[in-house]
């Protein structure tokens, strides 16, 4: 799809996948909400949402063209997509919001956001972890793609939050931290009861699945070349 397209950001969506594809097969119901915070991500959102059926084949073959309903982020007119995503940074503030709402008109549901950690970095997202932890907003889950790049380096580099688990901690929120590709862990860390707001880090590779990808910045941009489109499918089918 990305290379059909020729538009960058695969790495990211690869550190991506494996989490956004447990939540939604296994724990998305329809009263639950989902915000994609991490825009970036939106291409692994709309093959998740072609593996459960919401997709159609013809439409990921319209991914971030000229009159697409599939762009680079997802507008809010998607199905499933309550809110569009463009500047990053805002996803926790919605999320957090819809969770009081849903609270207050006593309806049921859990809502998930899917952060960046470069979006950890922003202080509205520091904002709204203070509002949900206020209002103990046990019907609100972060996850957090930690693959420690971003767009003009590591995480590490341009503005260091190590540990980031650790200082999220202190906000009273249920944190923990699993390893981002292992489906097991993930939903082990899903399942857990909280009577606090919960805090996923998702310990994850950018570009995870192809050896010449993975933890490379340049794949946060990138496009792929056919040479190295079919290079990629090589390394896929070669993986047990």
């Amino acid at each position: 799809m990305h290379f059909e397209s020729g538009v960058g950001h695969i790495g990211g969506n690869l550190s991506a996948l494996d989490a956004l594809l447990v939540l939604h097969h296994e724990f998305l119901r329809p009263h639950d909400l989902f915000v994609l915070s991490k825009g970036h991500a939106a291409g692994a959102l709309y093959v998740v949402q072609w593996t459960l059926g919401i997709r159609s084949d013809d439409e990921l073959a319209t991914f971030h063209r000229d009159d697409t309903a599939l762009p680079a982020h997802p507008p809010a007119r998607a199905p499933q997509t309550p809110f569009a995503s463009g500047s990053l940074g805002h996803g926790c503030s919605l999320a957090a919001g819809s969770a009081l709402g849903l609270r207050l008109r006593r309806e049921p549901g859990q809502v998930y956001v899917l952060t960046s950690d470069g979006e950890w970095e922003e202080g509205s997202t520091w904002e709204a972890l203070i509002f949900a932890a206020h209002h103990r907003l046990a019907n609100l889950t972060i996850l957090i793609d930690r693959n420690g790049l971003q767009g003009f380096g590591t995480t590490a580099s341009v503005a260091s939050l190590d540990s980031l688990a650790e200082k999220i901690a202190g906000f009273d929120v249920e944190v923990r931290v699993v390893d981002g590709h292992d489906p097991r862990a993930i939903r082990t860390a899903l399942i857990a009861p909280s009577e606090r707001p919960r805090v996923i880090v998702l310990e994850t590779v950018k570009g995870h699945g192809i050896a010449f990808m993975e933890d490379r910045l340049e794949w946060h941009y990138r496009p792929l070349t056919r040479e190295l489109y079919e290079l990629a499918l090589e390394a896929l089918e070669k993986t047990p």
